[in-house]
């Protein structure tokens, strides 16, 4: 994908990221947690125009579960109160044995969509996420005959390495779909031209979603418009709307970008568009 994409008025996916599974309510009183939260808010976010919801399940009390139950719940809440929004699950391994990372594929239906995390990062002090090659070969696996599209989250330029890697040992469908996520710590660095670098690194023929953390959501939410990707925003990757002011709602956040796409020229998909796009 390229500028020539956005000038093609290829439509834009906005994938909504609801609630992740690291800070809760104490940076943000309005992150949902509970099922019944999470379905109103992806309500709200597909009303806004988000075509994909990016799910993370919680207990009760807030902590993050990989529990395929819990994650039922949470799907059973969104197709109450959403219209027909694209579900996708995180399988993100931070401090995550192992094995429960294969439980959030095997709800009933499975999700059209699971995250892929495309090798190990540090988050915070003392979180890690180990990601090596046989579990993500054997998450892919699952994904495959589950029938559940593969997001490839790449951290950092090694990442980048690893998608050229897994596509060496494994046959993925197309088209190849990655995200290129920008920040801190092991992340990369938040800079316009590594942007460049990471689209022009990807294999031939992938797609691209771009997110960034904290204070560059918006600005490499623009730029992802600009070059023909697709963009990610939401509460789980920035609590926040402009400096010093939390965000309302995740759907505040997908308003603001759906209105740059609309202010640029770009057409905002809806999820049969993403759909198709996405061959899901």
């Amino acid at each position: 994908m390229s500028y020539a994409d956005f000038l093609a008025d290829e439509p834009l996916i906005v994938t909504a990221a609801l609630t992740g599974g690291v800070h809760g309510k104490e940076a943000n009183p309005e992150l949902p947690e509970t099922p019944a939260e999470i379905g109103r808010a992806a309500a709200a976010a597909e009303a806004a125009g988000a075509a994909v919801v990016h799910l993370h399940a919680r207990r009760p009390n807030g902590e993050r579960t990989f529990a395929t139950e819990r994650f039922q719940a949470i799907d059973d809440a969104v197709r109450r109160h959403a219209d027909d929004v694209v579900i996708q699950h995180s399988t993100g391994g931070t401090a995550a044995p192992t094995g429960e990372r294969h439980l959030p594929l095997r709800t009933d239906p499975p999700p059209a969509m699971a995250s892929l995390d495309m090798g190990p990062l540090n988050r915070y002090d003392r979180l890690t996420s180990e990601n090596t090659r046989a579990t993500i070969d054997a998450l892919h696996g699952e994904m495959v005959d589950r029938g559940i599209k593969p997001e490839l989250e790449v951290f950092n330029d090694g990442h980048l390495n690893e998608v050229h890697a897994l596509l060496e040992r494994r046959e993925l469908a197309d088209p190849v779909y990655a995200t290129l996520i920008f920040g801190a710590g092991t992340l990369t660095r938040p800079r316009p031209r590594n942007l460049l670098n990471g689209i022009d690194n990807l294999p031939d023929g992938a797609l691209f979603n771009t997110l960034g953390f904290g204070p560059h959501q918006l600005p490499f939410a623009t730029l992802g418009i600009l070059f023909g990707g697709h963009v990610r925003v939401g509460l789980e990757d920035n609590v926040y709307y402009r400096r010093g002011e939390l965000a309302e709602s995740n759907a505040q956040l997908v308003e603001r970008v759906v209105r740059v796409a609309e202010e640029l020229g770009r057409p905002v998909a809806t999820p049969d568009e993403a759909r198709r796009i996405l061959s899901i």
